[in-house]
């Protein structure tokens, strides 16, 4: 087992939930919450109500869930790849477009359980507008911070609620993230045709920021729907009955628009986003594996 990709895969998650979050934050908003008309009128008015800190409500826990779920993604995903090399008689690679889909497609789905819990804690409370700065009534603000809010929910909505959203959480990841590592590897791949050797770290932030913005350009309508699903009842009134409720009346209320509605921003944060990640992954996991036999896995330059 590939226990190098675990480790560096935990890093680069939370190296990367620290450069995104902010927009991330702008995203959720612009998705569920109709008084906000546009990125740019969102961010000016988050800073206005709530300062900086309005930006990374929520961060804590998730900086913790995401480092896991990036491992097991990371960590899934290229020990899928060992696995079908194996299966096929070709142990180590060179592995097919196919092998790298399907792994990357397993890493997504298996995430999910560790990663929904987290998630929906992050939502509810980037959605939660109401300042705790000077002057604000403290008493308006629902939850108090990640612990009450997973709590909360576990106590209104039982152990399940914390699982809201799951399914398009899951319909959201697995093409997405097949998608992400068959676009990361086919830039690779290209680059180091291209250029005669492998891959040096200019190389890798390019092809991990544009494998984030394709990721992204598959997955956010299913985010769309999940981040509503999962706000869907923390004021008291249900408005969905269910995923495929959601989907219509999203659809008949809203037309098709909606589900790219946030798509500019999801791709504006996925390129630096990504960018880092697959640089820490593959500098950790390069320097996790070295040896006489295994050099870095790329070089830099």
């Amino acid at each position: 087992m590939h226990i190098a990709d675990f480790v560096s895969g935990s890093f680069a998650g939370a190296c990367g939930v620290a450069v995104g979050y902010p927009l991330d934050t702008v995203k959720v908003r612009i998705q569920t919450q109709k008084q906000f008309t546009g990125v740019y009128q969102c961010a000016v008015a988050t800073f206005s109500k709530e300062g900086v800190h309005g930006f990374f409500k929520g961060m804590s826990l998730p900086l913790t869930t995401v480092s896991l779920t990036s491992s097991v993604v990371f960590g899934t995903y290229r020990n899928c790849l060992q696995c079908l090399s194996q299966a096929r008689g070709a142990c180590g690679g060179p592995y097919t477009k196919l092998e790298v889909f399907l792994s990357g497609l397993a890493g997504g789905i298996a995430q999910i359980s560790v990663m929904s819990p987290g998630d929906i804690v992050k939502v509810r409370l980037q959605c939660q507008t109401e300042s705790k700065r000077a002057g604000g009534n403290v008493n308006r603000v629902r939850y108090r911070g990640p612990v009450h809010c997973l709590l909360s929910i576990v106590r209104e909505e039982g152990f399940m609620g914390l699982y809201r959203g799951a399914l398009p959480l899951m319909l959201r990841d697995g093409p997405s993230f097949a998608t992400y590592f068959l676009t990361y590897t086919a830039i690779c791949d290209w680059l180091s045709e291209r250029s005669g050797r492998r891959v040096d770290w200019a190389g890798v932030m390019l092809a991990g920021g544009l494998s984030g913005m394709a990721g992204w350009t598959i997955g956010t309508p299913m985010d769309v729907i999940k981040a509503r699903l999962q706000v869907d009842g923390a004021q008291g009134t249900r408005r969905y009955k269910g995923f495929f409720h959601c989907v219509t009346e999203t659809l008949r209320l809203e037309g098709p628009g909606v589900f790219f509605r946030s798509l500019g921003i999801n791709c504006l944060r996925a390129f630096p986003v990504n960018m880092v990640v697959f640089l820490t992954y593959e500098i950790l996991t390069g320097f996790l594996q070295a040896g006489p036999e295994n050099p870095p896995r790329f070089g830099l330059e």
